[in-house]
């Protein structure tokens, strides 16, 4: 039986692997402050967080349902957060079949993917949030290089996510101008472009990927690129209008933004954390604030087990903030 089984599954992966170029999702583009296929029209994307390709291989349930359960809530697009330990633990050639078993699902479902490299913490200094986070300059870059050679023509991968979320921590991580941390994303995207890759690069600001106002003297020296926030809810206190604005709204009259992380819990919902509690005060907001400036988003996370969850089971059963952001999908491909 295994015998069958893998004389059967093997050429269907080199298969897929060997037909990316020729999906059949348009490719995605940056004109002024908009993202664009290749027809000119403006996609705002509404998506879904997937956990780690590894830990959900782990479970059981990095599979075809479990891109079909996105796409049936109404997602247009799928984040992949690839941790770094789970990159080195899996093994590289490894963990890319399961990022090319992912991104044929996507092909064939029409979800465009976000490919995130998974860090929190200080980049220069290699000071990270917790171990699993744990890189360095060299990984980060060899990482994207390789994600450029294997993917850069695949219109599927419609984005690079370079660093999930750039923090110091109130200098616990150590220090980091963002002069410096501008020369290490624009070296990145030297790299990318470089090595092949159309997808767009994807940049985060300081305070765990909140903070964009160094945008409004000192943008990225690159062209075709989007820049990202995660302004969960305790990020602010309310009202949050005015300060999202300040924060990081101002960008997307200049740029095309994409939150590629909100969401929220109640306080006693399991592995509630400060930062994302909230309620559907909180959605209403940010979706209202979102669709009145053509923004995209990605909420977190489609697991049970990790929070703020989406699903409460494998069944896919909606939480709380499942439900919203559910309801909220389906309300934006009716329009």
């Amino acid at each position: 039986m295994k015998r069958r089984f893998s004389l059967i599954v093997l050429p269907i992966l080199i298969m897929g692997f060997f037909s990316y170029g020729q999906n059949t999702l348009s490719r995605i583009s940056v004109e002024g402050n908009k993202f664009v296929d290749t027809s000119g029209k403006q996609l705002v994307f509404r998506g879904l967080n997937a956990s780690d390709p590894d830990k959900l291989e782990h479970d059981g349930h990095w599979n075809k349902a479990y891109f079909e359960a996105m796409k049936s809530w109404g997602a247009n697009i799928v984040r992949f957060p690839v941790h770094p330990s789970r990159l080195r633990t899996r093994g590289h050639e490894a963990y890319y079949k399961l990022l090319d078993q992912g991104i044929a699902w996507a092909t064939e479902l029409g979800l465009y993917v976000i490919i995130d490299w998974h860090s929190i913490g200080n980049l220069k200094t290699g000071l990270f949030h917790h171990e699993m986070y744990d890189t360095d300059l060299k990984e980060t870059f060899n990482f994207w290089k390789t994600m450029s050679q294997r993917y850069g023509n695949n219109t599927t991968v419609a984005f690079f996510e370079l660093f999930n979320e750039p923090t110091l921590y109130e200098n616990k991580f150590g220090l980091c101008s963002w002069e410096e941390w501008k020369a290490i994303m624009e070296e990145l995207i030297v790299v990318v472009r470089a090595n092949g890759a159309q997808a767009i690069p994807l940049v985060a600001g300081f305070n765990w990927a909140y903070d964009l106002t160094p945008l409004k003297e000192n943008p990225i020296n690159a062209e075709g690129i989007g820049y990202v926030s995660h302004p969960y809810p305790q990020k602010r206190e309310q009202p949050w209008e005015s300060q999202w604005t300040e924060d990081w709204g101002f960008a997307a009259e200049k740029y095309p933004l994409i939150l590629t992380e909100i969401g929220f819990c109640s306080a006693d919902a399991p592995g509630a954390h400060i930062p994302v509690i909230g309620d559907e005060t909180y959605g209403d907001t940010i979706t209202n604030y979102t669709n009145s400036r053509g923004i995209s988003y990605v909420a977190w996370v489609f697991d049970p087990n990790w929070s703020p969850m989406l699903i409460s089971d494998w069944n896919f059963t909606p939480t709380q903030h499942g439900k919203y952001f559910k309801k909220s999908f389906e309300a934006n491909k009716s329009n």
